[in-house]
């Protein structure tokens, strides 16, 4: 009995003295957590009222959350009764160590927010970047995703998106489109060159200005090329580019002007 009772008193002692702690942290943790939620709903009605990207948007509502859960954890362990100062230099020590570990990480961190200040590109543009061409589908503290033109998810670290080149095909609003079609030497440069221009005109994806063009671009072994290039909007590139070979080859059939294909010579030895 004596046991019990030096248990039972212990026990009641301990509740008297950190129950009310345990209980006040508890309701700090819930109520702060509400007031978080509510303070990000709020700043997020903000920013989407204003003229800021959307990525942008994003990234320091992430950073706000973020910032403030970890205020939030140190209240309630200061309610709790540790000593912040002590927690504070074993978090500083800890994150130290997690900062060796994870070089790459921080080093991804530094990149969002480097990539959020000077906004080389936003949720929407089709970029080239490590390799990759894509439509941004967004940008995250660590990464950035991009939609491949084969409809794949692509996520591509921001560090390697900070510190590398990146081709922004949506910034100036046009994009020309690269393509080469070839006639033989025996037919009419002129005709041709007309034809293939009607297909570019004829085409209403394809932009008035910059006007379309056609260039002979080379005297190759057994055609004449020429540099189709038309203009148009970024996210008309590949039924653009798909469309104007098609229609070119057709419209050519159409006039009679051979394209020339390869041919296969076969030289008989004499017995």
């Amino acid at each position: 009995m004596d046991k019990a009772e030096i248990w039972i008193d212990e026990g009641i002692s301990f509740i008297v003295e950190f129950g009310p702690k345990i209980i006040g942290a508890v309701l700090i943790f819930f109520i702060g957590s509400w007031i978080i939620k509510k303070i990000i709903g709020a700043s997020r009605k903000v920013l989407s009222k204003g003229s800021y990207d959307e990525s942008l948007q994003r990234f320091l509502l992430n950073l706000a959350s973020w910032a403030l859960k970890v205020m939030l954890i140190i209240v309630v362990i200061s309610t709790l009764g540790v000593n912040v100062t002590t927690f504070a230099a074993v978090i500083a020590a800890a994150g130290l160590a997690v900062g060796l570990a994870l070089q790459g990480s921080l080093s991804n961190f530094a990149g969002g927010v480097l990539i959020m200040i000077f906004r080389p590109y936003k949720i929407g543009d089709l970029i080239e970047a490590q390799g990759v061409i894509g439509v941004v589908k967004s940008i995250e503290i660590f990464t950035t995703k991009l939609i491949t033109p084969q409809n794949k998810l692509a996520i591509v670290p921001n560090g390697a998106m900070a510190n590398g080149n990146i081709v922004n095909y949506t910034e100036e609003g046009k994009i020309r489109v690269d393509t080469t079609v070839g006639i033989g030497y025996g037919e009419d440069i002129k005709k041709a060159k007309a034809v293939l221009l009607e297909v570019l005109t004829a085409n209403p994806k394809v932009l008035k200005d910059p006007a379309p063009s056609v260039s002979v671009s080379e005297l190759a072994d057994s055609s004449v090329n020429f540099a189709v290039r038309p203009y148009c909007e970024p996210q008309d590139y590949w039924d653009v580019y798909f469309g104007t070979l098609e229609a070119c080859k057709l419209a050519l059939d159409d006039a009679g002007i051979e394209i020339p294909y390869p041919h296969r010579v076969q030289i008989q030895k004499n017995a």
